[in-house]
């Protein structure tokens, strides 16, 4: 029987839809589904209120279990990471870090004290191959690739729904404040609308609003009929829901972003994607593929759109694209990949040429 533990963001108790709480769970759900497993799990959410109880848990925990996996955010990496590598002299354990999000390089730059015990972890794995790279530049070698991956019910290739005349329906699929490009995508869709004096767009917005965000994006809604807010939609819902658009705008520059998961909804829904240039975006949506690169900047989405307005035959080829991007992300795939490397069976020969050949493209 192997035992793992799961350290990470569960919100127990709470409907949080961030992307730290969906990627925790469904690492979770997906290590519990083979055989011979057996998962424990540490919901590190609120935990300040009572750190004695975190500290019992993580004890117990490399007491019962030989691999113990974290997943801790920008706060989390400056007291999960240490205390178990701490805990490690006594338990001898083997300690991985699945890393959510892009923000771990420029984060490690910035707080030189924690390479020593990110140095003692057995494994990192990132999202991204030029993260790869830019870790190994501090010396972190035991890096992997597990990109991000979610169990969804993808959609047929004959399900695919073909969008046949103006307003072509825009949407965007994450969380809701500035950095994600919102206000970007709300811009660009008005001003295409208003230049043509008709209704060449509408833009739907679904998400989670960021607290500190809501009274600014409050005053953006209820200006324009075809721009409105959706609300939250369960990840288990997410194709049901976005197979009716025509396409997924994602016009991020958010700080941490790294292999966002609402990619993975717009593949898995055959929906092609309109995505800004920003991080690791280049991996993943691949220009004239699966979507649509633009560079920063509102201009920049707009003229893309107007671009758009004239060849949509385009996005139409895009979408089986979609449907076989998303093979390359199912959970039992993914998971076994980390399984394999975890008990020391994988290899980082591919990787290493990997975040090479991305850095040098960088």
């Amino acid at each position: 029987m192997l035992r793992i533990a799961v350290v990470g963001h569960f919100g127990k108790g709470h409907k949080l839809a961030n992307g730290q709480t969906i990627k925790t769970k469904t690492i979770t759900d997906e290590l519990m589904k083979q055989d011979g497993t057996k998962v424990s799990t540490i919901d590190t959410h609120n935990w300040r209120r009572n750190p004695i109880a975190l500290l019992m848990n993580c004890i117990k925990v490399m007491m019962t279990c030989k691999h113990i996996v974290v997943l801790p955010a920008y706060n989390g990496i400056k007291v999960i990471v240490p205390l178990f590598i701490f805990l490690n002299f006594f338990f001898r354990r083997k300690i991985h870090y699945v890393v959510i999000g892009g923000w771990l390089p420029e984060f490690l730059n910035q707080n030189r004290k924690l390479l020593y015990f990110v140095k003692k972890l057995n494994s990192i794995h990132v999202e991204s191959y030029t993260m790869i790279s830019n870790l190994r530049k501090f010396g972190v070698e035991k890096t992997f690739y597990l990109p991000n991956f979610k169990s969804i019910n993808q959609l047929q290739e004959h399900e695919l729904v073909y969008a046949s005349h103006i307003p072509y329906k825009l949407c965007t699929f994450s969380r809701v404040l500035k950095e994600k490009g919102i206000e970007d995508a709300i811009e660009a869709v008005c001003h295409i609308n208003e230049k043509y004096n008709k209704i060449m767009f509408t833009l739907d917005i679904y998400g989670e609003i960021d607290p500190g965000y809501k009274a600014r994006f409050d005053s953006f809604m209820n200006k324009h009929e075809y721009i409105s807010y959706k609300g939250i939609v369960a990840y288990t819902d997410s194709v049901e829901t976005l197979k009716k658009y025509f396409m997924l705008v994602f016009p991020t520059y958010y700080y941490g972003e790294g292999f966002a998961g609402t990619l993975l909804d717009a593949f898995a829904s055959g929906l092609p994607v309109l995505a800004s240039n920003w991080k690791y975006n280049n991996e993943i949506v691949k220009d004239g593929v699966n979507g649509l690169l633009f560079d920063l900047g509102q201009e920049n989405l707009q003229s893309k759109l107007e671009y758009i307005l004239s060849k949509p035959d385009l996005i139409h080829e895009f979408k089986s694209n979609c449907l076989k991007e998303y093979d390359n992300y199912r959970p039992d795939i993914v998971i076994t990949r980390f399984l394999s490397i975890i008990n020391n069976n994988g290899s980082n020969k591919s990787t290493a040429k990997k975040a090479t050949a991305a850095a040098e493209e960088k």
